[in-house]
């Protein structure tokens, strides 16, 4: 879509209403009418800035400069192209102009305010934005978060405490105030910030989590707890204050209730899918130092599979049955996790490779096969279709592949002296045996090689 002076207008073609509709906006800031030449080359702007020809557009926008020079609307319209060629000089130029022209407009101060701020001309922004605010005070948000990026952090604050009186507290300001205590490094000022807040809303749990959260980064694990049991007490059906729980719970050695509030997370419909990932992680290395608690973990791990569509929640599961020796059971989670993202390709590596250790060697070759039409150039899925013939006795189908993978080969000694490896295997069963006694001769020269 295409905005000019206000008109919105697609763009593809334009329709002669549209088109009465955006010259009507011309003529109101001229005087007088445009002319047909006028017209003509106006909308030829309008039509190449909607293909993204931003050149075009301009030499356009230059023929109607031209013809009517005290039209603020061209000049609005050479900014805009300017900015989507990232030119914001040239855009500040001709946007300053058309304030010049038409000092009433919202939208050019708009226009110049975000193109100020592009251009990290931060203190030019301000002051257009400031302008802005008289004309609507719903702007003086936007104004706090300039004075933050601006490093006038008193004056963001200031800024911020101003609407908050007037409308209430708002999760996007109150953001905007924790990142700069942050920022500053006012911690103290944070904590009692968000005590407040507690005190003022008992039930937003965010606030809690906060705090928590700077307790816990500033090693006062005894009052980040303290908030854990605040929350739970305030909102006592939370599942988001386990978050926090189950970490305490495991460093006090109770594993009970860790586990307890790990199951609360993987069950919730609050918790986002990430979050549960980074406790699963958690948990993992829990069992890890405590295999008695692995029955919990496949409980868990069935809860996941019921509940949520993460394929890093398989590929994580996989890799740690792998460890563990679990070979059917961590490549049942790959398959799943692949089915759901089939363009990881260390998920498909470890997947192909456990499809060829428990001998499924059927699955392993159609895999392969499937996949090398997305990563065509990878030998090593090259590889493992040739191991896959081969123990399928599929041989000149194995060395046809094999051969046609050793082009994509380059600087990996390793991997060669497993494709040649399978080529002799492959010859020799044919009963090739020269091409058997190359292929074997060129593996042990590469393996003297490396010794």
């Amino acid at each position: 879509m295409l905005l000019v002076f206000g008109a919105v207008l697609p763009s593809g073609n334009l329709c002669a209403q549209e088109k009465d509709l955006a010259v009507q906006d011309v003529n109101e800031d001229n005087l007088g009418n445009v002319t047909d030449q006028f017209q003509e080359y106006f909308f030829e702007a309008l039509k190449q800035k909607g293909i993204e020809n931003y050149e075009k557009a301009l030499r356009a926008l230059q023929r109607c400069e031209e013809l009517q020079p005290e039209s603020a609307v061209i000049y609005f319209e050479k900014a805009r192209n300017y900015n989507a060629l990232e030119d914001y000089d040239k855009a500040i130029t001709n946007l300053k102009k058309a304030h010049e022209l038409a000092p009433a407009r919202e939208d050019v101060l708009h226009e110049l305010y975000k193109t100020y701020t592009r251009a990290k001309r931060y203190p030019e922004a301000i002051l257009s934005l400031k302008k802005l605010i008289e004309i609507d005070k719903d702007y003086r948000q936007e104004l706090a978060n300039l004075y933050l990026m601006n490093q006038q952090y008193d004056e963001a604050l200031q800024t911020i405490e101003e609407v908050d009186k007037e409308r209430g507290t708002s999760s996007y300001r109150n953001k905007l105030r924790q990142q700069i205590y942050a920022r500053t490094g006012n911690i103290g000022a944070q904590i009692s910030n968000l005590e407040k807040a507690i005190n003022e809303q008992p039930k937003n749990e965010k606030n809690y989590l906060n705090l928590i959260y700077i307790y816990s980064d500033r090693g006062n694990e005894q009052e980040a707890y303290r908030t854990a049991l605040k929350l739970q007490e305030n909102v006592p059906g939370s599942s988001l204050v386990h978050l926090a729980l189950y970490k305490f719970y495991l460093e006090m050695k109770q594993p009970e209730e860790a586990i307890k509030s790990m199951k609360t997370v993987f069950k919730s419909e609050e918790i986002d899918a990430k979050s549960k990932y980074k406790v699963l992680n958690d948990f993992l290395r829990f069992v890890d130092h405590n295999p008695n608690y692995e029955d919990e973990l496949m409980s868990v791990s069935k809860t996941l599979r019921e509940k949520e569509n993460l394929p890093k929640l398989y590929e994580q599961l996989g890799v740690y049955y792998m460890k563990r020796g679990a070979n059917e059971d961590a490549l049942n989670f790959l398959e799943e996790g692949l089915a759901d993202n089939p363009n990881d390709f260390e998920l498909l590596r470890n997947t192909l490779f456990l499809q060829l250790e428990l001998k499924k060697y059927k699955d392993a070759r159609d895999l392969s096969e499937d996949m090398l039409e997305v990563f065509p150039t990878q030998p090593v899925l090259y590889l493992f279709k040739g191991v896959a013939l081969n123990k399928l006795q599929e041989f000149n189908e194995a060395i046809e592949i094999l051969t046609f993978g050793l082009d994509y080969l380059i600087g990996n000694p390793g991997m060669e002296i497993d494709f040649y490896t399978q080529l002799e295997l492959a010859h020799q069963k044919l009963g090739n045996v020269k091409e058997s006694q190359a292929y074997k001769t060129k593996a042990e020269q590469l393996i003297k090689e490396l010794q």
